[in-house]
């Protein structure tokens, strides 16, 4: 059952990369609706789940809260050396690294394949829970596959090489959903890892994605796209 629904996010991650290449003329406006999507995931679904999972502390401090701002840090520290390394401060606000970009997709595949493996652990504790599980991740799967590319076209990648990693994306589910049977990660890990690619996301959105949907095309039009997109989110979470 658990490798059935893997297959339906495959289906619904595709999709939402197909709406994202089929609007590259509006790309503005896909773009402030993806930052609004991750908005919303960072806000509705992923700081909630830290916060269930924050019983470690480090000097007082939820560990995952830790992550959360190393994730953050991260990114901000990976542009700021390649900004440095082109040794053109001043284009740093106007070019994004295509490194960055890529490194950016990745993320959301590892993402994808941590959600067909909570969707694996969660059918073997029972099938109402696996059940409940699968739906919200196929919920928000679609945006995974928007979000991918979007962030690949974004940062001047070809149609060609966002195909692939929309490929990936889409694959990683069924991937993370088969390798339930060899292993399980502990709730600690599982925490920290949240942690880390929560703040990633914060950053993505708000520092990178939603300056990029407006440099070019700052239209109130493109604000109404990402509070769809947060909206989208809310509606997906809470429906789920």
């Amino acid at each position: 059952m658990a490798v059935v629904f893997a297959l339906t996010t495959f289906v619904s991650t595709a999709l939402g990369g197909v709406v994202a290449l089929r609007n590259r003329d509006r790309l503005h406006l896909v773009l402030g609706f993806t930052a609004g999507v991750l908005l919303g995931l960072v806000a509705f679904h992923l700081l909630p789940e830290l916060f269930e999972l924050s019983s470690y502390q480090v000097f007082g401090v939820p560990a995952v809260m830790l992550s959360f701002a190393g994730g953050f840090l991260a990114l901000h520290l990976v542009e700021r050396a390649l900004a440095l390394h082109r040794a053109h401060e001043g284009e740093y606000g106007d070019h994004h690294h295509p490194y960055v970009g890529l490194a950016s997709a990745l993320a959301l595949v590892t993402h994808s394949f941590m959600d067909g493996l909570g969707i694996g652990l969660a059918f073997q504790v029972n099938q109402t829970i696996g059940f409940t599980v699968a739906l919200a991740v196929i919920a928000h799967d679609f945006a995974d596959g928007l979000n991918t590319v979007g962030i690949m076209l974004a940062y001047r990648h070809s149609a060609r090489r966002a195909v692939l990693l929309l490929s990936l994306d889409a694959v990683a589910p069924v991937l993370g959903v088969l390798s339930t049977v060899l292993f399980e990660l502990s709730e600690r890990v599982l925490g920290l890892y949240l942690g880390f690619f929560t703040g990633f996301l914060l950053y993505l959105s708000t520092s990178d994605i939603l300056p990029e949907a407006h440099a070019r095309h700052p239209s109130g039009l493109t604000l109404v796209c990402t509070v769809a997109g947060v909206a989208a989110m809310y509606a997906t979470v809470a429906l789920s």
